[in-house]
């Protein structure tokens, strides 16, 4: 009998032999309800947490497939501490439940008094409630809804909410599907929302959310309201949803710094909900300002904080969130549970690249040297300037250019952080570069230019991170970014998965200071890629 790939232990971490013939299909298995901490060469790192087993209880997953799985690779019996705390913690989920009466008012039940006893005596959580009804029910506030479902997934006691939503105004949103139709996931990701209500899809970059937003939106058919990263993330949904439905321009509003239209589907971005005059949110009330039947929360793990407040006040309205990854660098997962819903859909990046939807990707992390008069301002400069010197090394350009000389015949994009170090960069390289200071007409004029092969390089900031298609970008060299955030590291890796032409496979590099922070931030970046099933293959500079 051959051994398994996985150790589990009884801290609740799961320890996968990365050279194990098994070990992709035990990956695919564990992110279903496992988070990945460490991913070195050689033996890769997963927890199981609570929000990781309540996600894959509300996706439909059961605790005998997660414990399933655990038995099936493990090289040793899983400890039965573990196995029973699995069962425990899945089973706590759905053991309370928010709903209405006939007369439409909300109660929290449950068909244990004593669950019901232990969080009603917690003190954020009685002023929420009415005077107890029976011993399984107490009468709900209707402002509550929300925090009541942050305050019962802190006690541990997270709530199934089946009391429904408002159907909203009424408005027809139909799919056009000449030419095209929804793939088989995306089906299902919208057949998942429309059970539940209200929760998130993951599916990578360039898998067609977008779509699966449009779907949802024509499932509704109701007015709709969608939140985005950034004006050019909002022109990109309005040409996609005139494009796959029935929608003209006319009903399509954007809501926006330079423009502020109401319509029947509304375009709005998260800085404009979030900017203030004098300390108050000038544009609270488009939250309010139509009968909305569904929200839709564009990457949803980028949402400020702020809006999560506003959520909050919206449990009444369909939510659905869209995004590549749950991680939130801020580790406010639990109230995109709570607030936005539970996880209702996942597809694993390799799955959906195995269909030819997604371009499969080759990652390499190339370490060049800093110079010694660089590494002796390294050694010198304070913490919080070691990884601007390290990432900004010059050494970079020389690297750079090398990798676009050997793919002569592919669109590169060069992305950064550090404005000094891409306008550098650009100059270089003598191509064109688009910052958050670069107008917003101009960016999508460069964008095209490079969409069209008018353009073979971008230099890019991190506006290019969230919801930029590009198909036709088949490598990306990365030279900094934001201190190891996986989000960034999914949103960079996405630019590249739309299928190419004859299925030619994109490159990603990251080019990175040997033995500095630089390196050290790679690390967690590589945690997000090694999850989805992308190794990375660490090259010296002069094997370039």
């Amino acid at each position: 009998m051959t051994l398994g790939p996985l150790i589990v232990q009884s801290d609740h971490t799961v320890l996968l032999e990365v050279a194990h013939p098994d070990a992709e299909d035990a990956r695919h298995e564990l992110a279903v309800f496992a988070e990945l901490e460490r991913a070195p060469e050689h033996i890769h790192t997963y927890r199981v947490t609570r929000l990781g087993l309540w996600n894959a209880r509300a996706a439909g997953h059961t605790s005998e497939e997660i414990l399933g799985t655990l038995n099936r690779y493990a090289k040793f019996p899983v400890p039965t501490g573990v196995a029973s705390e699995i069962e425990d913690t899945m089973r706590r989920y759905g053991r309370l439940t928010i709903e209405r009466d006939d007369e439409g008012a909300l109660l929290l039940r449950s068909d244990d008094p004593a669950i019901l006893r232990e969080v009603t005596s917690a003190k954020k959580i009685a002023p929420l409630l009415g005077n107890r009804l029976d011993e399984r029910t107490y009468p709900l506030e209707p402002w509550a809804r929300g925090e009541l479902k942050q305050q019962l997934v802190v006690r541990g006691w997270p709530a199934e909410d089946l009391a429904g939503y408002t159907p909203g105004e009424p408005y027809d949103i139909g799919l056009e599907q000449q030419g095209w139709q929804l793939r088989d996931y995306q089906a299902k990701a919208v057949e998942a929302f429309q059970r539940g209500g209200s929760g998130v899809v993951v599916l990578p970059c360039g898998a067609g959310k977008t779509i699966v937003g449009a779907a949802a939106m024509a499932a509704v058919g109701a007015k709709t309201l969608i939140l985005v990263t950034n004006a050019v993330s909002a022109r990109q949904w309005r040409d996609e949803l005139i494009r796959r439905t029935n929608l003209s321009e006319d009903e399509i509003g954007e809501y926006s710094g330079q423009v502020k239209e109401i319509k029947p589907v509304t375009i709005a971005t998260y800085q404009i909900l979030t900017s203030r005059r004098k300390g108050e949110y000038q544009h609270l009330s488009l939250l309010d300002a139509e009968d909305w039947g569904v929200i839709v929360y564009d990457e949803v793990h980028l949402l400020p904080a702020p809006v999560f407040k506003l959520t909050a006040d919206l449990q009444a309205r369909r939510r659905l969130g869209l995004t590549a990854t749950l991680v939130r660098e801020d580790g406010r997962e639990g109230d995109v549970f709570s607030l936005i819903g539970p996880k209702r859909y996942d597809a694993a990046w390799k799955d959906i690249e195995a269909q030819g939807f997604i371009a499969p990707a080759a990652c390499f992390e190339v370490r060049v040297q800093l110079p010694e008069s660089e590494r002796m301002d390294y050694a010198v400069a304070e913490d919080q300037d070691r990884y601007r010197i390290a990432s900004s090394t010059p050494e970079k350009q020389r690297i750079a250019r090398r990798i676009i000389a050997k793919h002569p015949d592919e669109q590169v994009l060069v992305i950064g952080q550090y404005i000094d170090q891409l306008e550098a960069m650009a100059e270089a390289l003598g191509a064109p570069l688009i910052t958050g200071q670069t107008p917003v007409d101009e960016r999508e004029r460069l964008f095209q230019a490079f969409r069209s092969g008018e353009e073979r390089i971008l230099v890019v900031s991190k506006v290019a991170n969230f919801s930029v298609d590009l198909p036709d970008a088949s490598v990306a060299i990365q030279i900094s970014g934001s201190f190891g955030s996986r989000q960034e590291e999914a949103q960079r890796l996405g630019r590249l998965l739309r299928p190419k032409r004859e299925g030619i496979t994109a490159s990603f590099y990251t080019l990175i200071a040997r033995d500095t922070v630089d390196q050290d931030f790679a690390q967690n970046r590589q945690r997000f890629l090694a999850e989805q099933g992308y190794s990375y293959t660490i090259l010296d500079a002069h094997e370039v």
